[in-house]
């Protein structure tokens, strides 16, 4: 992984529709203002600075995809919830492609 993803976030080469038909939780880490103005459907809303007071939420997902507006924040997301066991955790980088992606 170069330093630019480390950093920056990006998507991850796996199959997101495949893990998205399966029913992946989809949840948005942008601030609430950022979802409000336009959002994956079916997705929920955690941002960012409250993933690490919400775990809670995580819990018993068989797949979870973070994203945000471009990567960054989901690949901190990411490293949040896998710091805490979380292993199903895929950084989906931004919320239009997800978005292209859900039915």
């Amino acid at each position: 992984m170069t330093i630019f993803k480390q950093l920056f976030g990006s998507a991850e080469t796996v199959d997101l529709g495949s893990i998205i038909k399966e029913g992946a939780y989809l949840v948005d880490v942008r601030t609430a203002g950022e979802f409000a103005g336009g959002h994956v459907k079916g997705s929920v809303n955690i941002p960012l600075d409250r993933v690490n007071y919400d775990l809670a939420k995580f819990k018993n997902k068989k797949n979870i995809i973070v994203f945000c507006q471009s990567g960054a924040r989901a690949g901190q997301a990411k490293t949040i919830l896998q710091q805490n066991g979380f292993t199903n955790v895929v950084n989906g980088g931004g919320w239009n492609s997800v978005s292209q992606l859900v039915k």
